[in-house]
């Protein structure tokens, strides 16, 4: 198990401030050390989980194949019209992610970006209708030579850190870090209106394993 690189100055600080604490009541009230002690290494180590990378390799390389860009919960799956790139219809399905879940995002395919922007906004819970468009979110367009797959990410009421690696023009691989999303948030796709679903809403996947759709 590694640790996402997004976790190291937040660790880090926080490691730090709980030291201090502990160091002060060590002076000031040594008989609350024992607890503060027990409270510290278990607020660490939560944040220490939310951070967590597992090393997951996909199955097989197959463009064809859309993999799930996070680990979560499916909660849509509808036609929808999307209006910022594609401006038709579409296919989406949107993954929602607890803070218990591994947040690491993840390109479902290989291909080239064809766009990204990053957008300002709300802090909607991440399962509200609205927060696909009036929430802080990024957009990302990756063409994987036959077709275009939009994703977005899409920041939660505790989520207020989005971050993307990616930039237009990139050559991405299937599988490999696109972004990471701080303490809850959502991933929604957009595919073709013809790919074949292969989840249920309310079915729990994960990046890299779980096959989302088949073009």
């Amino acid at each position: 198990m590694h640790i996402h690189k997004e976790g190291y100055k937040i660790l880090g600080y926080l490691a730090l401030t709980l030291a201090l604490v502990n160091l002060a009541l060590l002076f000031w009230l040594p008989e609350g050390l024992l607890i503060s002690g027990i409270l510290s290494l278990v607020i660490f180590a939560a944040v220490l989980q939310f951070f967590r990378n597992p090393n997951r390799q996909i199955f097989i390389a197959d463009d064809q194949i859309i993999y799930a860009p996070a680990d979560g919960k499916i909660v849509v799956i509808e036609e929808t019209q999307e209006d910022e790139y594609f401006e038709d219809k579409r296919m989406q399905i949107s993954i929602f992610m607890s803070v218990t879940n591994v947040h690491v995002n993840r390109n479902p395919v290989s291909g080239t970006v064809n766009y990204f922007k990053y957008h300002p906004g709300k802090y909607l819970v991440a399962w509200h209708p609205k927060s696909s468009t009036e929430n802080e979110r990024t957009t990302v367009v990756i063409d994987n030579g036959t077709t275009e797959i939009l994703l977005r990410q899409i920041a939660g009421a505790m989520a207020k850190r989005i971050v993307n690696y990616l930039e237009p023009g990139d050559e991405v691989v299937q599988g490999t870090d696109m972004g990471f999303i701080k303490f809850g948030s959502r991933v929604d796709l957009f595919l073709p209106l013809d790919a074949d679903i292969q989840v249920s809403i309310g079915q729990k996947v994960k990046g890299n394993r779980t096959v989302i759709a088949k073009l």
